[in-house]
């Protein structure tokens, strides 16, 4: 027999609003205690406000020794040295460091070493419990008083919210900061209710103009376009060229006018694209509405146009980075990628890439999804000029390890296009090109010639950063420079 358990009174009205009276309310009402860790998504970029206010409201109220989970940290976010200097801030996990903050970071500024992940390294380690996220303060362009938020609508709208979405899921507290509160219901939800403790509202989360725009550079550089031409070349003259095939691209100036050499090839050939990933942009969406590319996958909106896409577009499908990336999940979307075309700081000989330290052996960039890409497609392109100014772009060795050579296919430059010795079967299909395909060794050299050795950098013993590879084994350090 089964005995009632019905209690008259339990039966009460739900709570209807997560609404907290301000940061300082919810950050105490959230349990945060010394010691614990807290993260930040970075899809407002430079814009971003959030991540500034709130850890200037966390250090008032006195708070020591916390771990800061940021998806990636740009250069607005300089206050942190501060912060690190008090001990408030003890421990950094990123995907990438630019400005003050990276350069004092180099410097020797932290007792621990900032540990680097890519994107799909840092969705694995969170969902693994290597990362566990006690307060998740997550920015959103729009939320309604319950906690159903997205990037869509709003004062300074950002498109996809895929980074924010993992904290989202895994944080044991996770607070909503908006400067848009809707009615209820905010549809739709990139981050649902069921997910969500608390709703701030503020003044502003950000600066529209940069969080929306400036991520893509367009290129007319001769240069640039010269690599990008060669780099569709090599990408048209593959066995992946067919109609079905999927790709991603970055945002920088060789990688964005691929997309369009891409498509004058894809309209003479009648070849559509079932997919292209990652960070969406302009050229991109323009190829999606044009009927060339068949969806559109979305971590991160690079622009604009991208964030309206995704709202206006019904095949623009927001993702989240585990989806994207994580290697040990069941089924990342990498794994469907055919081409990626990626950037690099520096290519050594044994085509290893860096993308994170710069020819001063500091901190100036990020890992982002470079390696998680790179391991996944079938034809992995590196666009780079032979020489920046008076520093060469091809080296014997990298100063700083992100993808191991492994990964990486083809380099494309200016100078010359190197095929991985590795690849026997690319080698066999450019065997009769009219394309420059020459030994990497060979644009090594003529980089050396022009610029003379490498000045080599003077690290000292103390370890500054750890270089986690997606697996989350370790694939490189970073050393402090003297």
């Amino acid at each position: 027999m089964y005995k009632k358990t019905y209690i008259e009174g339990n039966n009460t009205e739900r709570k209807r609003s997560k609404l907290a009276d301000n940061l300082e309310a919810a950050i105490q009402a959230s349990g945060l205690k010394n010691g614990m860790t807290i993260s930040f998504h970075h899809h407002f970029r430079s814009g971003d406000y959030v991540l500034n206010d709130v850890m200037a409201t966390i250090a008032k109220m006195g708070y020591k020794d916390l771990k800061l989970a940021a998806s990636s940290l740009a250069t607005i976010h300089t206050p942190l040295i501060e912060y690190i200097k008090q001990g408030v801030i003890t421990e950094i996990h990123t995907s990438g460091l630019r400005g003050e903050l990276a350069q004092e970071i180099s410097g020797g500024l932290m007792e621990k070493p900032v540990v680097i992940r890519s994107h799909g390294g840092r969705a694995r380690a969170i969902e693994a419990g290597d990362i566990e996220i006690d307060v998740a303060f997550l920015g959103v362009p729009s939320a309604d008083a319950y906690g159903n938020a997205n990037g869509q609508s709003g004062k300074g709208i950002c498109g996809s919210l895929g980074y924010a979405q993992v904290d989202a899921l895994y944080a044991k507290h996770v607070v909503l900061i908006t400067d848009c509160l809707k009615p209820y219901p905010n549809m739709p939800a990139s981050i649902n209710q069921k997910n969500v403790d608390q709703v701030v509202l503020v003044e502003s989360i950000g600066e529209a103009e940069k969080i929306a725009s400036g991520a893509t550079r367009f290129t007319k550089n001769p240069k640039e376009l010269l690599i990008a031409k060669n780099a569709s070349e090599i990408i048209v003259h593959s066995p992946y060229f067919k109609d079905g095939f999927s790709f991603q691209t970055g945002s920088g100036g060789s990688s964005l006018a691929v997309t369009r050499f891409l498509r004058e090839a894809m309209v003479a050939q009648n070849i559509k694209a079932s997919f292209a990933l990652g960070g969406i942009t302009k050229p991109m969406v323009a190829l999606h509405e044009e009927g060339l590319i068949e969806h559109l996958f979305d971590v991160q909106s690079f622009d604009l146009d991208a964030a309206l896409s995704m709202k206006e577009n019904p095949n623009h499908h927001e993702i989240d980075a585990s989806l994207y990336a994580n290697p040990h999940n069941k089924g990342a979307m990498t794994n469907q990628l055919n081409v990626v075309i990626l950037s690099a700081l520096e290519i050594d000989t044994h085509f290893n890439v860096n993308v994170i330290t710069g020819s001063d052996g500091k901190f100036m960039g990020a890992s982002g999804g470079h390696c998680d890409t790179a391991a996944c497609a079938d034809l992995t392109i590196v666009v780079a000029p032979l020489i920046r100014g008076r520093i060469p772009s091809i080296v014997d060795a990298v100063d700083t390890i992100v993808t191991p050579g492994s990964s990486v296919d083809v380099l494309v430059t200016e100078r010359g296009i190197a095929i991985n010795p590795r690849r026997d079967d690319l080698i066999a299909c450019f065997k009769d090109s009219k394309l420059n395909i020459i030994p990497i060794e060979d644009l090594e050299k003529t980089a050396r010639k022009i610029v003379g050795e490498k000045k080599r950098i003077q690290h000292g013993e103390r370890v500054v950063g750890i270089i986690e590879y997606r697996d989350g084994s370790i694939i490189d350090v970073v050393k402090e420079v003297k």
